[in-house]
């Protein structure tokens, strides 16, 4: 019975190579395969053929709740310096009821591109969020063994 309902996706954690703190969403986990289109000059088809190309990933998006004294996405942003940056492997598992890793997401060289504070509103009740965008250089997923 286990295996009738789907996963829930609410139940997630991020190893990103920081504190150990829970993020509200996770963004941007899709690959994408490029497409070749080619048709030589003696082909008797009026048509390109078509073959899959390079990898593309897209960006990976992280949110947060903001804490006070809490600077870990801005001192991991700040590393750039003479096109040079610190890179990490992080590691995105979604759990399961006993918190085993159901799904892991394996990111690989990725580095902070985009940091976003948290927008303002005098009329608002809602927790302070902060966003962490990052490029990375490949991403594999482990779905069951």
């Amino acid at each position: 019975m286990a295996n009738t309902y789907p996963l829930v996706k609410f139940h997630f954690s991020v190893d990103w190579g920081g504190t150990n703190i829970g993020f509200t969403e996770v963004s941007g986990l899709d690959v994408e395969t490029e497409l070749i289109e080619y048709r030589h000059g003696a082909s008797p088809e009026y048509s390109k053929i078509k073959m899959p190309g390079m990898q593309k990933y897209s960006n990976i998006t992280l949110k947060r709740g903001s804490f006070a004294n809490d600077n870990e996405f801005y001192k991991w942003w700040n590393t750039v310096s003479l096109n040079k940056i610190e890179r990490r492997d992080i590691t995105i598992s979604l759990l399961n009821e006993e918190h085993a890793p159901v799904i892991v997401w394996k990111v690989k060289n990725a580095f902070p591109i985009k940091v976003q504070s948290t927008d303002l509103k005098g009329d608002g009740n809602e927790t302070a969020i902060e966003t962490l965008e990052i490029a990375h250089e490949g991403l594999t997923i482990q779905n069951g063994d």
